[in-house]
C-alpha cells in the first residue's frame, strides 16, 4: 500500500513508517519540512493528496510538554495542530480523484513507552538515580502502551479491511495505578521507586488543568482492539519496561 503519514516524523510516526516499510509499504510524510520521502502542509493545500491507499494523521503539539507554560497562547496551539492538519487533510481526501481506502485519525492514547523518546525519557534520570516514584496518590489509573503495540494497532488498522470505528490505544494490562508503574520502572532499572512527586508540584509545573490528566487518570479497556483481532507484542508492563531499558 501507499501510505500518507500526517505529522510522521515524530516519535510515534517514526516507529509507524519504520514498521510499514518493513511490512512493503510505501510511505510519505507530511510534514513542516521538505525531505526526502515527505511533503509539506502547504504543498498538500496547493497540489493535493499524493495518491495513496491509505492516510493517517499523527500530527499535533504534545499536550503534557514540560517545557511549555499551560496558557492561553499554548492552547490555541495544542488545538489548531490537531484541528488545522486533520481539516486539511479531509479537504484534499475529499477533492482527490481517487479517496485512500482506510482514513485513521490519532487523538488520543495511553501513555506511549518506547526507547529514545515518549513519556519514559523524561522519567529515566530520576528513576536512575533512585529518586522515582508515584505521582501524587499513585492510586489513579495510569493507562500505557508500548511504542511497537501503536505501531502495530496502527498498521493493523490499515491492512484489515474490517477494522472501523474506534480503537483505544492502551494495553490490555492498562489497569495499572500510577504507583504500581512507578515500582515496575524502578524493578526494571535495579532502583527503589518511592519518593512521591507531589500534587502541588505536579500542578505548579503544567498548570491545574493538565495536571488533572496526571493526577486523576482514567481506567481504559482496548476491548475493541483485541476483538479486531490485534495481537499485542507487550501486553504486560514489566516485559514492556524491560524490552525498553535493555
Amino acid at each position: 500500500m501507499r501510505v500518507l503519514v500526517g505529522g510522521g516524523t515524530g516519535f510515534i510516526g517514526t516507529a509507524l513508517s519504520q514498521l510499514l516499510k518493513a511490512r512493503g509499504h510505501e510511505v510519505t510524510l507530511v510534514s513542516r519540512q521538505r525531505g526526502p520521502g515527505r511533503i509539506t502542509w502547504d504543498e498538500l493545500a496547493t497540489s493535493g493528496l499524493p495518491r495513496c491507499d491509505a492516510a493517517v494523521n499523527l500530527a499535533g503539539e504534545n499536550i503534557l510538554n514540560p517545557l511549555r507554560r499551560w496558557n492561553e497562547a499554548f492552547q490555541k496551539e495544542v488545538l489548531s495542530s490537531r484541528l488545522e492538519t486533520t481539516d486539511l487533510l479531509a479537504r484534499a481526501i475529499t477533492k482527490a480523484p481517487q479517496a485512500p481506502q482506510a482514513w485513521i485519525l490519532v487523538t488520543g492514547v495511553g501513555v506511549v513507552l518506547g526507547r529514545g523518546g515518549g513519556a519514559i525519557g523524561h522519567m529515566l534520570l530520576p528513576f536512575r538515580l533512585g529518586l522515582g516514584g508515584p505521582i501524587g496518590s499513585g492510586q489513579q489509573f495510569f493507562p500505557w502502551i508500548h511504542i511497537g503495540d501503536l505501531a502495530g494497532i496502527l498498521a493493523h488498522a490499515l491492512e484489515a479491511s474490517h477494522v472501523q470505528g474506534v480503537l483505544n490505544g492502551v494495553a490490555p494490562a492498562s489497569t495499572t495505578t500510577n504507583a504500581e508503574f512507578a515500582q515496575a520502572l524502578g524493578t526494571a532499572l535495579g532502583r527503589p521507586a518511592f519518593i512521591p512527586l507531589p500534587s502541588t508540584v505536579v500542578q505548579a509545573v503544567f498548570g491545574q488543568e493538565r495536571a488533572i490528566m496526571l493526577l486523576e487518570g482514567q481506567k481504559v479497556i482496548p476491548r475493541r482492539t483485541l476483538a479486531t483481532g490485534y495481537q499485542y507484542s507487550f501486553p504486560e508492563l514489566g516485559a514492556a519496561l524491560k524490552e525498553i531499558i535493555a
